[in-house]
C-alpha cells in the first residue's frame, strides 16, 4: 500500500527533508506547498498580473496557493501540519482545520511551547508529535506494524 503524505506548514526548516529522508525506505509519496517563500508569495502576480498594492498582490498569490493545498489535502490520506517557532503560522492552521474536517489523518508537529496555544489543533490530530523522527515512526507503524528500535 502506498502512502499518500501532504506535508503542511513551516517553511523554514528542514524538517520535511528530515521526514523524507527518514521514509525512503516505505512506500509512501509526499506532496507539499511551494517551499519558495518568493515564489509562493509572488505566483499571482507572475501568473495573474502585477498588483499596485499589497494586499492585492498577496490576495492573488494566497489564492493561487489554496488551489493547490486544497488538491494536495483532498489527495492526501494523511497531512503532517507542522508549526514552527519563528512565525505565526496561520495558513498552518487553516490547513490542519481543513484536513480535519474532510476526516483526514492529521498528525500535527510542533514542540512543546506551543501546547497550550494549539490544544484546539491538538485535539483534531489523531497524533501530536514533537519531531520529525516522531513522524516518520508514525509513519513506520502504520504502513509496517514496526516500532522504534525492533521494540514489540
Amino acid at each position: 500500500m502506498t502512502l499518500k503524505v501532504y506535508l503542511s506548514g513551516e517553511i523554514h526548516t528542514d524538517w520535511r527533508e528530515q521526514i523524507v529522508a527518514g521514509s525512503a525506505d516505505l512506500d509512501v509519496s509526499f506532496d507539499g506547498p511551494v517551499t519558495d517563500h518568493a515564489a509562493s508569495d509572488d505566483c499571482g502576480v507572475a501568473i495573474l498580473g502585477a498588483e499596485s498594492s499589497k494586499y492585492w498582490h498577496d490576495h492573488k498569490g494566497a489564492k493561487l496557493n489554496a488551489i493547490r493545498t486544497r488538491k494536495g489535502i483532498e489527495d492526501a490520506d494523511v497531512v503532517v501540519v507542522r508549526f514552527g517557532d519563528q512565525y505565526k503560522q496561520w495558513n498552518a492552521a487553516f490547513d490542519a482545520g481543513y484536513a480535519a474536517a474532510l476526516g483526514k489523518a492529521l498528525i500535527v508537529l510542533h514542540g512543546a511551547a506551543h501546547q497550550h496555544a494549539l490544544k484546539e489543533v491538538d485535539a483534531a490530530a489523531l497524533a501530536v508529535a514533537e519531531t520529525p523522527e516522531q513522524v516518520t515512526a508514525i509513519l513506520r507503524y502504520v504502513l509496517t506494524g514496526g516500532l522504534p528500535g525492533g521494540a514489540a
